[in-house]
């Protein structure tokens, strides 16, 4: 999560995040390596050397000069770095134990926390909240850190869930271990994921915190939570024995096995995307940041796709229509969308997705419409899903440029009135060859289709779930299929239904 989030930050302030992420994590490897009584001396010595060279303003060790030089240019405060020092040398001798949440949250701020904090001055903060969010964050990311490990850390031992919950439960650390009682396990990890989910939301705003050009860091480590989360949302207790698979630049390490939920899977699944400036209301943001927020909703519901087994997947993004909206959200909507393709571009490749896009093509900005044709052709040739985006989207202007298509053809006498059929206009549509909707969600709450994809959602059943689009996740999308699974498609016809697709066996990586 960190490597990809890093690779965001402006050139000239990565070296000093190297610094300070360089030595929190040779402290950490101080605290931990080695016989207890020696850990407890070396990261005594560690840490009086560390404050010695700070109040020096020098130092003859390589990764603390560097640190230190950090310290002085950016005026890092000191009380910070003590702090974390404190709670390395309190939990060397013996893996720490938690009795309650509140004490697993004591050491998150003190580890994590300390050295998130530590980033704050280097991002040009907005406002007086910036550095208890930016902490905030780094606990979330500590927590992602327990969730990779979990499989190594229980079979060494350790085990850092609060053992309230698992008093609670009436489980020990050896039944995580044997991955037995299922069902209390399961309770166990939703209980966390409960409290993680509720540390990730408060942290959100940290975004709107931080200068420009800088958003996209804490944006970054906070799509990379959500994704994790969601992960561990499909696993349950099996993440205790398999842990969750660290994001990474390549492909590869992030492709994982499909899982698809139990049923007829819909081959297409099509999502209005409404709520982005209610969840930023809610939350004191702009509509600006509500609309970043719903890219990475985006990004993250092409994640869950996969890892569900769904193989077409569309979502409405701009309609014809919202060129009504007031010229600033209209110019804040399109702000973000080269951002955001910038920033996606290299993960949908690598994830196998084919992008398409549907909709008018003559009155976007040119440079925004060449990023996203470059896009189009760059990942013309994946097959794992293909991702339609409907930009600058209506569904009776489709029919009209169709029809106006058909009558230029028939006036031509390439074709015969007569002969027009359902595949004729179907070929003349923005996006020939995308098949029929199955599944159509729209979210927070709006039932109606708003001139969405006529043609295609002439059979498709629909979905409308309360939740504010940005905070769709993984857990909604399952259960939208789970329900659409349950219901009889008829066709029209009157006898009884057919699958809603052939089922095909699940993606392996």
């Amino acid at each position: 999560m960190w490597t990809v989030a890093e690779g965001t930050l402006p050139a000239a302030i990565r070296p000093h995040m190297h610094a300070i992420t360089g030595f929190t994590v040779w402290t950490d490897r101080v605290a931990d390596e080695g016989a207890p009584a020696d850990r407890v001396r070396r990261i005594a010595r560690w840490r009086s050397e560390t404050l010695e060279d700070l109040r020096s303003g020098r130092s003859a060790h390589p990764l603390r000069r560097a640190f230190v030089d950090t310290v002085l240019r950016w005026d890092l405060d000191r009380a910070v770095i003590e702090e974390l020092l404190a709670t390395f040398e309190a939990d060397c001798a013996s893996p720490p134990v938690f009795e309650t949440f509140e004490d697993q949250r004591r050491y998150l701020r003190g580890v994590a926390g300390m050295w998130a904090g530590m980033w704050t001055p280097l991002l040009d903060p907005r406002g007086p909240e910036a550095f208890r969010l930016t902490s905030l964050l780094g606990e979330v990311g500590q927590l992602v850190d327990i969730f990779e490990d979990l499989p190594t850390d229980l079979a060494a031992g350790r085990c850092y869930l609060p053992r309230e919950d698992l008093r609670r439960l009436d489980l020990d650390v050896a039944d995580l271990r044997r991955g037995e009682p299922r069902e209390a396990l399961d309770e166990l990890i939703d209980i966390q994921l409960t409290r993680w989910r509720d540390l990730l939301d408060q942290a959100v705003p940290v975004t709107a915190m931080v200068g420009p050009g800088y958003e996209a860091f804490p944006a970054a480590l906070i799509l990379g939570a959500q994704t994790h989360f969601d992960e561990v949302t499909l696993l349950r207790s099996r993440v205790l024995a398999e842990g969750v698979e660290p994001l990474s630049l390549t492909g590869r390490a992030r492709r994982r096995p499909a899982r698809p939920a139990a049923g007829h899977l819909p081959g297409h699944v099509a999502v209005i995307m409404d709520g982005n400036r209610r969840w930023a209301a809610q939350r004191g943001m702009s509509v600006a940041q509500g609309h970043r927020a719903g890219w990475r909703s985006a990004m993250r519901l092409v994640n869950s796709a996969l890892r569900l087994d769904i193989r077409h997947l569309s979502l409405y993004m701009f309609s014809t229509e919202n060129w009504s909206r007031s010229s600033r959200e209209v110019q804040d909507l399109f702000d973000v969308l080269p951002e955001a393709i910038d920033q996606g571009v290299e993960r949908l490749h690598e994830l196998g997705v084919r992008v398409r896009w549907c909709g008018r093509r003559d009155r976007i900005d040119p440079s925004l419409a060449s990023q996203l044709a470059l896009l189009e052709s760059l990942t013309s040739n994946n097959a794992e899903l293909t991702l339609t985006v409907c930009l600058d989207y209506g569904g009776r202007d489709e029919m009209v440029t169709a029809a106006r298509s058909l009558a230029a053809r028939a006036a031509a006498g390439t074709i015969r009135p007569e002969d027009i059929g359902p595949d004729d206009l179907a070929g003349s549509l923005y996006a020939p060859g995308m098949p029929d909707v199955d599944l159509l969600i729209r979210t927070a709450g709006e039932q109606r289709l708003s001139n969405f994809l006529p043609w295609h959602l002439a059979y498709a059943e629909l979905v409308f779930d309360p939740t504010l689009w940005p905070d769709f996740d993984l857990a909604r999308l399952r259960q939208a299929i789970i329900d659409y699974a349950a219901r009889e498609r008829r066709f029209g016809g009157g006898g009884l239904p057919g699958p809603a697709r052939p089922v095909e066996p699940a993606r392996t990586g």
